[in-house]
């Protein structure tokens, strides 16, 4: 095999044919078109150093052989004339598909070469043009693989697209001359782009050169000029600099003079100021420091070096009136708040009746109180004002307002912790939880909390709310004092004084920001003085008009104000963050209460956020957030407990109809008319709420005794009234209802046979009147806790899902033969399950608006869908149910239809003389009256009518088909079959149904016309 040979430059229009290249003969490849490539190599060196011989000397056409070169004439060898046949244009389409991606190549070479002449042609004047069109003929020319930025061989995919291997060596040597081409049309490309673009290069170097030169030139002038000036300057200027030196030295003595005269001022005036600060004149010591900072502004004290401490001086007085004025205020603001506290914890601890009546005690500032406290703070809150300290100082009063109140809180728990544990213990309030002795000796503070009762722990909240409502409403009055000042004084006679205090305190606190910005440090500066006399007070004020603007004032007042606002709000986010900490500390007892224990807690824990917020001017976001976390825990605890509950009732329920008592009545007119039951159930029975933690679902549900109809007592409670025109009007057709099935129990409990709704009477089960009780538990979460409205009717959704899904599988899947011991699932127990599904689904409806008044409107359509959804699961499943009746008859009626055979061989008999119907005639009858009158006396007229309808349906089409199948070929079997006929029919007249068609027969049909159309007679 012969090695590749060399790279070549090769002809334009063979660029693209693959397979070209490998069957060149020997003379081609020595042709012109194929030695040229050596020349463009050694052209490229050439052209970078002499472009311009390069555009003038060398031609393209010597680089790129002209398509009009002569090729050799080769004369073809005649061949004689045959006749061809007709050739359509379809015969070339192969070799056209097969040569179209090579001539569409060829074309786009050709344009190519004439865009090249032309622009040879017109860049015949020496003007560059065309550049950069060489190398979009390029990227046209060379596939895009070679010109991708992640090109790389070493990568697998890459190598395989770029140089296909094939066995063939052919193909390789092909695949060999195709890059060599590739790489020669870049070649050649780039060289005309640099020959094209050398001109500008070397014009710009030319005018850089000429640039140098000049300015070389003006470096010389410039040096020129120098020596001018030096020489001016010596022989003009010397006499008059000696005159100014004189005049210096006289200057200079008449300062020192006026330097000694500040000295003695300033030395007496830092004696003076040092006997102040010790006697506490806050006033007269900022005076002074007044006249003493006026020196440094001016600069007169400049150069002293006895004088260098001296704004450490000034800075360490000015910090000592801040002391004073700040303890001053936060005794005068706080301190007394302590002697409130020990009031009410005296009072607390001495009368223990205070505990079971609640602390009654308003906590109120009077008027004297108020105009005391006013007339102490005024003077303080000037002179913090004038030192620009008063924001400081108010951040100082947050913190300490804060250590304040949680201290005081604090005091509260542990001044009656001991109070409340020493209490005699109910029982009925006694927790599941509660651990320890009843002085709660040995237990950590958290497990002392933990052991109170709620009602102890309530009284606790409550002390710890009027402690902290003492604190916060001295805090409020503090914060109205400072607006007071802080606000419009016309006409007060302290209004000049605030409003030059206000200005220079705005000027300083500029200032002081302006300095740190500069200089990286705090200067201390200093405020006027008071004012003592008219003309004093327009003079300061001048001063100050001259260093603050309206806007400086403005933002410092603004300061100010927001400090104030923030140290109250402080104060109460502080109690929020303790209260919660308390409420956390019983987070997992509050779960595990019943709903008027919690609700207790809830409701005072909602007055204090009010309080609070009142008095803050905020949203609590902590506490609330703490209180609805919990308020959810209570509402996920009570639901899972009610979902164990309802699952071991269903588990243990027996499908036998029970008595209603009077209380379940009532809990179905509180729906109607949406009143909550909480406080009427309490008020009977104090286990009568929400299900208490750990209490066994079998001690409250309700359960047959020996008679098998009465409830358990734990669960009565009395009726609530009615209220609202509806409701009378339904309680007066209940009542009605009523009168005739009731009764009172062995317990001597007021109690019916059915639970009247909307006027019409459901047969209930055990777990039907738990569910309705549940549900009334639900409403009242629902209405006393707002905020979980919405999480309150996806627990009942999932209620009322668990409850249809486990009777479906009890009842319809026959589990209660496992779970119940049943030994089998009756008619009578599918039609008390269906009253129990109709039952519910009948008053899904009234849950779903009473649930409905909390709900936000944004969630309502989306609770509605789940709500309607669950209504159509119990529809459904209240029709299967009576499916599952009406295929029990089907599969009764086909059992005796199997043995009619039988019983029709023994009517042939010629000394069959029996009068009576047939046993299969009695049989079904038998059956289709007891299945009436099980479904008439638990199911309602309605259902009972559409469920006949369709087994009337059944035996007239079934029956009519069997005995018209029969052969009977004696006249006694054909008249036994008539008495069967007529018996059956007669049994069928008295099923309630509401299809009646000829001539107003109930429920005439197919083997009505059976019966005339054999025998010619008819039942009526």
């Amino acid at each position: 095999m012969e090695a590749a040979p060399p790279a070549r430059l090769r002809d334009p229009s063979s660029f693209g044919r693959s397979s070209s290249a490998s069957g060149r003969s020997p003379h081609d490849l020595d042709s012109p078109s194929f030695s040229s490539t050596g020349a463009v190599s050694h052209s490229l060196a050439s052209i970078l150093n002499n472009p311009h011989a390069g555009r003038s000397d060398v031609s393209w056409t010597l680089w790129w052989p002209s398509a009009s070169a002569a090729a050799p004439d080769l004369a073809a060898p005649i061949v004689p004339s045959i006749s061809l046949p007709e050739v359509a244009r379809a015969d070339f389409l192969p070799y056209l598909a097969s040569v179209s991606d090579a001539y569409s190549r060829f074309e786009d070479i050709l344009n190519h070469r004439s865009k090249e002449s032309a622009a040879a042609a017109a860049g015949g004047d020496g003007e560059i043009r065309g550049q950069g069109e060489a190398l979009v003929a390029c990227l046209r020319e060379v596939p895009s693989l070679f010109f991708k930025e992640d090109f790389a061989l070493e990568e697998g995919t890459t190598f395989k697209a770029a140089c296909p291997f094939s066995p063939s060596a052919e193909e390789n040597t092909a695949l060999q001359e195709r890059l060599t081409q590739y790489l020669d049309v870049v070649e050649m490309h780039l060289v005309r782009e640099i020959a094209l673009r050398s001109d500008s290069f070397y014009e710009a170097q030319g005018q850089l050169q000429g640039l140098n030169g000049q300015i070389v030139e003006a470096c010389v002038r410039i040096r020129e000029l120098k020596e001018t000036i030096r020489i001016l300057t010596g022989d003009l200027v010397g006499s008059a600099r000696k005159v100014q030196e004189l005049n210096a030295t006289r200057g200079n003595l008449v300062a020192l003079q006026q330097k000694l005269t500040v000295i003695l001022y300033v030395s007496q005036a830092l004696g003076a100021l040092k006997l102040l600060v010790a006697a506490a004149d806050c006033a007269g010591a900022l005076d002074v420091i007044d006249d003493l900072q006026q020196l440094l502004e001016t600069d007169e004290l400049v150069g002293l070096h006895c004088f260098r401490h001296l704004r450490e001086q000034l800075s360490g007085g000015l910090d000592s009136i801040n002391g004073i004025l700040s303890a001053e205020f936060l005794r005068a603001a706080i301190r007394e708040a302590k002697v409130v506290d020990s009031m009410i914890l005296s009072k607390l601890r001495t009368r223990a009746s205070d505990l079971m009546n609640g602390v009654d005690d308003e906590v109120k500032l009077d008027d004297v109180e108020s105009s005391n406290l006013q007339d102490r703070l005024l003077p303080l809150i000037i002179g913090l004002l004038r030192t620009a300290k008063l924001p400081a100082v108010l951040r100082l009063y947050r913190d300490t307002l804060i250590t304040e109140m949680k201290a005081a809180i604090k005091a509260t728990v542990a001044a009656l912790l001991p109070v409340l544990l020493s209490r005699p213990l109910d029982s009925d309030l006694i927790t599941g939880d509660r651990v320890g002795d009843s002085d709660g000796g040995g237990l950590s503070l958290a497990s002392k909390l933990r052991s109170l009762s709620s009602e102890s722990f309530v009284h606790l909240l409550n002390a710890i709310f009027k402690v902290v409502q003492a604190h916060l409403m001295r805090a409020a009055e503090v914060k109205r004092v400072i607006e007071w000042i802080m606000g419009n004084l016309d006409g007060c006679y302290v209004a000049d004084s605030v409003a030059a205090a206000v200005a220079h305190g705005a000027a300083v606190a500029a200032a002081a920001e302006g300095v740190q910005e500069n200089n990286g440090h705090i200067i201390s500066l200093v405020s006027h003085s008071l004012p003592r006399n008219p003309p004093k007070i327009s003079m300061i004020q001048g001063k100050v008009n001259d260093v603050s603007s309206p806007s400086t004032s403005k933002n410092f007042r603004a300061d100010v104000l927001r400090e104030n606002t923030e140290a109250v709000f402080a104060a109460c986010d502080a109690a929020h963050g303790r209260w919660a900490k308390l409420l956390g500390v019983r987070a997992l007892l509050h779960p595990k209460l019943r709903l008027q224990e919690f609700l207790s807690i809830y409701d005072i824990t909602q007055d204090f956020i009010a309080a609070t917020e009142k008095i803050g001017g905020r949203l609590g976001y902590s506490i609330r957030g703490t209180l609805q976390s919990q308020s959810k825990a209570f509402v996920d605890f009570q639901h899972d407990s009610r979902m164990t509950k309802i699952k071991a009732v269903l588990d243990q329920e027996t499908w036998v109809a029970v008595d209603v008592p009077d209380e379940f009545q009532a809990i179905v007119f509180s729906l109607s008319s949406g009143d909550a039951l909480l406080s009427d159930l309490a008020s009977s029975d104090p286990d009568t709420g929400t299900v208490e933690a750990g209490f066994p679902a079998s001690q409250e549900h309700i359960g047959e005794n020996d008679s098998g109809q009465t409830v358990d007592r734990d669960k009565q409670a009395k009726p609530v009234p009615s209220a609202g025109s509806n409701q009378e009007t339904n309680a007066a057709s209940a009542t009605s209802k009523r009168n005739s099935d009731t009764h009172t129990n062995e317990h001597g409990r007021a109690s019916s046979q059915t639970l009247v709704y909307r006027g019409v009477g459901y047969h209930m089960v055990n777990c039907g009147l738990i569910l309705l009780k549940m549900l009334s538990e639900y409403v009242d979460i629902s209405k006393f806790l707002p905020a979980l409205s919405s999480e309150v009717v996806h627990r009942v959704v999932e209620m009322l899902k668990l409850f249809n899904m486990r009777t479906c599988q009890l009842v319809l899947g026959a589990g209660a033969m496992q779970v119940s011991g049943l030994k089998s699932i009756t008619s009578k127990h599918l039609a008390l399950a269906s009253q129990i599904v109709s039952f519910v689904y009948a008053i899904i409806p009234e849950i779903q608006r009473v649930l409905f008044l909390k709900v936000p409107e944004t969630r309502k359509a989306l609770l509605t869908l789940e709500m309607d959804r669950v209504a159509q699961d119990y529809r459904i499943h209240r029709d299967e149910i009576h499916m599952k009746l009406i295929q029990i008859m089907k599969e009764r009626l086909l059992a005796n239809l199997r043995k009619l055979p039988q019983i029709v061989e023994s009517w042939n008999a010629p000394e069959d003389n029996d009068s009576q119907p047939s046993q299969f005639a009695r049989s079904i009858t038998k059956e289709v009256t007891y299945l009436h009158r099980i479904l008439s006396q638990i199911l309602l007229e309605a259902d009972v009518q559409a469920i006949f309808r369709q087994v009337v349906h059944i035996f007239h089409s079934h029956i009519s088909e069997a005995f018209s199948k029969l052969e009977l070929n004696t006249p006694q079997a054909k008249n036994r079959l008539c008495r069967d006929v007529q018996h059956i029919l007669g049994c069928i007249r008295k099923l309630p149904s509401d299809n009646s068609t000829k001539e107003s027969v109930p429920n005439y049909g197919l083997l009505d016309e059976f019966l005339e159309e054999k025998y010619g007679t008819k039942v009526g």
